[in-house]
């Protein structure tokens, strides 16, 4: 019987299904299936009455091996980083320890922030022309201070927030009502500078009454609430023609001003005051976020961000936590909404949607959560990129999100960590990696009941 089971079974069918279930040959497969996909999705429009006229013109042998090409050079890289990593990471070891031991001495790092804070001082003002000092103020600042404010409630804190941008949209519309923009009219009527501080405390009111009733569900429950309320945010600004004006928005919104004493100074329409008002918000609200992140506060969050359960056994009231996590989170959308609608003279509630949520929330994972070096270095990288693809023209701007969703579940596999990472992060997925514990952006370590 076992004779004849042996003689039936062809040699040469189970060598070749050795060979394709070889690690090298797999890889290989699923990139030239990448590479098919990618030359479908940025082919051409489809037609009315035609349904196979855009994958017939995808599939053309020049577009589709040329797609297929870049899947390969990737997949070479790839297989070239796999087959020498273990040396790489071999040479580097003594380098990097003796840069972390240079790195904890004091004063170098205040060296290193203090060349970092005058290089963004002239950077800008002596190699940007019009067009990039435009998109480091609206594109890229005001996105890195949303960014930050994100990463206090979702890096610190572990809540998932689909609906941060709602916040902006408070502080931007703060600034039109106390400016006088809007068809109602305030008691008192202010320049933007001095509407920060209300602003912010509207954005932290905010926080709170969104947080109240909310922040005893958890996960995929609290992410679809915080997401509804973004919706709902934006539907009210729409809706509410006699308060905000409804689609049309607020126009006319003025220029910073201050006038006290003998200090009499006018942003006007120049865009490098509001850049070096945006750097000064930026680093004072980086470095007392960093000091909340290394104190009591900071350490609540990352007890409750780890295992909520074990925290409130310790002492540690989840709801009082998470509530401080929203308020001060949506604190810097006061800011950015007060600098956006007052560089811009304008706002209506198309600026306020959905997607710019995720955009915030993509800037976080990217740079690396619980980062908020990370957050600034996203808003860089990916606003940058964003800036660069519609400057050159290099592809349809319509495409551009789908090139930036490819790039991030690239990250989530080969470094989801992010660029920068936290150390708390990074050493987090490093065990979950050598299957020593587990982390939220990875599987199940091999051999567990789930992996």
């Amino acid at each position: 019987m076992t004779a004849t089971s042996d003689i039936s079974r062809p040699i040469g069918l189970s060598r070749t299904r050795q060979l394709l279930t070889h690690p090298t040959v797999r890889s290989f497969t699923t990139f030239v299936a990448l590479g098919v996909v990618a030359a479908i999705v940025t082919g051409p429009q489809g037609r009315t009455g035609d349904p196979t006229y855009s994958i017939s013109k995808a599939l053309q042998p020049g577009h589709l091996f040329l797609w297929i090409g870049i899947a390969l050079a990737f997949w070479l890289v790839l297989v070239a980083w796999l087959a020498v990593r273990g040396q790489v990471r071999a040479v580097v070891a003594g380098p990097r320890q003796q840069v972390r031991t240079v790195w904890g001495i004091s004063y170098v790092r205040w060296v290193f922030y203090i060349v970092l804070i005058v290089l963004a001082v002239l950077i800008p003002r002596e190699f940007f022309g019009e067009y990039w000092q435009e998109v480091t103020v609206t594109s890229i600042g005001i996105y890195a201070l949303l960014a930050i404010g994100l990463n206090v409630v979702v890096g610190f804190a572990g809540l998932l927030d689909l609906g941060y941008i709602a916040f902006y949209a408070i502080g931007a519309y703060a600034t039109a009502y106390f400016t006088g923009t809007l068809p109602v009219q305030p008691p008192f009527t202010i320049n933007p500078f001095f509407a920060l501080p209300i602003a912010v405390v509207a954005c932290m009111i905010a926080g709170f009454i969104l947080g109240a009733p909310t922040l005893r569900l958890r996960g995929d429950y609290l992410a679809i609430v915080t997401l509804g309320f973004g919706e709902l945010i934006t539907i009210l600004a729409i809706n509410l023609d006699s308060i905000t004006n409804g689609s049309r928005g607020a126009f006319g919104i003025p220029a910073f001003t201050i006038h006290l004493g003998p200090i009499h100074y006018e942003w006007g329409l120049d865009i490098l005051p509001y850049y070096y008002l945006l750097l000064i918000f930026i680093v004072l609200i980086y470095w007392l976020f960093h000091r909340l992140e290394n104190s009591r506060v900071g350490r609540a969050w990352t007890a409750v961000r780890e295992d909520e359960v074990a925290a409130q056994a310790c002492g540690i009231p989840p709801v009082k936590y998470k509530l401080l996590a929203f308020a001060i989170g949506a604190s810097t959308s006061g800011f950015a909404g007060v600098l956006y609608a007052s560089k811009n003279s304008f706002i209506n509630p198309s600026i306020f949607t959905v997607n710019r949520s995720i955009l915030v929330l993509v800037l976080v994972i990217f740079g690396g959560m619980g980062s908020l070096a990370g957050s600034i270095v996203g808003a860089i990288v990916v606003q940058g990129f964003f800036a660069l693809v519609l400057k050159n023209n290099w592809f349809d701007p319509a495409d551009i999100y789908m090139y930036v969703g490819a790039v991030l579940i690239g990250m989530m596999i080969f470094r989801p960590q992010g660029i920068i990472p936290s150390k708390r992060r990074a050493r987090e997925i490093g065990l979950a990696e050598r299957g020593l514990g587990s982390a939220d952006a990875l599987a199940a370590p091999a051999g567990s009941p789930t992996s």
